[in-house]
Parts: C-alpha cells; sequence; structure tokens
C-alpha cells in the first residue's frame, strides 16, 4: 500500500481502540521492550503521546526509564524547518501543548543530537522490512539522519507490520525493531 493509504487506514484503526484498549496495549508494550538488550545505553529520546491520535501512551515506558536511571529526552518541533530540538527530562522541566496537541518542553538543558543513543520512533504504519510511515511531515526521519550511526531506532505500534510500503522514499529512515503488545520485530 501507499503511505497516504497507510495513514488513513491505521488511523483509522486507531480510532476504533477505547481507552482501556489504548492503557492494556500500552502497558504490554513496554513490559515487551523490556526484552530488548538497551538497557546499558544512557540516553533515550521518548516521544510524549498525543492523546488525541491515540497514539500508544508512552507514560509506561516513561516509568521504566526513570525507574532505570536513565537520560530521558524529550523534543521540541518547529514546524516551519521541521527541525526538532532535544531537552533533558527533568523534574523541573516545564511543558505546554502546542498547536498539533503535542506536549513539548518549554525550555530546559538542550542535549546534542551526538549523545542520543535509543529513540523510541512514533508512527502510524510499517512493514516487514522496518520501513514506517509518520504523520507526513518528515520530522523523525529528518531527525534521525542527523543521529549517530548506531543509533537504536524502535517503533511502538498497536498493530502488525503490512506487507509492504510501495512508496518508500531514499531520505525515509528505516527502523531497527518494533515493539507491539504481542510481538517484537527485529529488522538489524
Amino acid at each position: 500500500m501507499f503511505k497516504k493509504d497507510l495513514r488513513k487506514k491505521h488511523k483509522a484503526l486507531r480510532q476504533e481502540l477505547s481507552e482501556a484498549q489504548i492503557e492494556d496495549k500500552s502497558l504490554a508494550i513496554a513490559n515487551r521492550l523490556l526484552q530488548l538488550d538497551v538497557w546499558d545505553y544512557t540516553y533515550f529520546h521518548l516521544f510524549l503521546t498525543i492523546e488525541e491520535q491515540k497514539e500508544v501512551d508512552t507514560e509506561f515506558i516513561l516509568q521504566i526509564l526513570a525507574g532505570k536511571d536513565k537520560e530521558i529526552v524529550v523534543a521540541k518541533s518547529n514546524f516551519d524547518t521541521l527541525e526538532m530540538t532535544h531537552y533533558l527530562f527533568t523534574d523541573n522541566t516545564k511543558f505546554q501543548k502546542n498547536d498539533y496537541n503535542i506536549y513539548e518542553p518549554v525550555d530546559g538543558i538542550e542535549v546534542p543530537i551526538s549523545k542520543i543513543d535509543v529513540v523510541f520512533v512514533p508512527l502510524l504504519a510499517y512493514d516487514v522490512k522496518g520501513n514506517r510511515v509518520g504523520y507526513g511531515k518528515g520530522f523523525y526521519d529528518n531527525f534521525l539522519s542527523k543521529c549517530k550511526e548506531e543509533v537504536i531506532k524502535i517503533g511502538l505500534s498497536f498493530f502488525e507490520p503490512e506487507e509492504s510500503i510501495e512508496d518508500v522514499s531514499p531520505t525515509d529512515i528505516r527502523l531497527d525493531y518494533c515493539v507491539t503488545p504481542m510481538t517484537l520485530y527485529s529488522f538489524r
């Protein structure tokens, strides 16, 4: 399928999920993440959930990271440049919703991209090769292209992979893993 069609399909699939299903599936994803061999790293980039889009609730992952005493990095998006600025998540970090209902840090301690070891990547759909479909602005492909080569890219999805994404672009960055409530997929 083409990205446009996959966006439509997966947005509709998400809309069918109840709040209880989202919570249960998000918890299962967080628990399944514990099976990955990534917990010796220090800097973990985590997206904050857009509840209106019925995304995976990353609060459970946030609790795991905090419990393991990891450095948690969150982003602020610039919709004019399609760039993200990355900040350390601390007890003092203040957040506000932007025009797209994304919670973002107001300010804080900026973290250079070169420090980031693991990135939890938001997505709408992905395929059996690790290609992903996001919302279409290119924020994460832009960001991931600037990360160190060995950064670990982990997608989070309520759903199983599609067979194929027809219109993969040369600038699209593939995932290393995708974690669902039932399965941990490796694309390495």
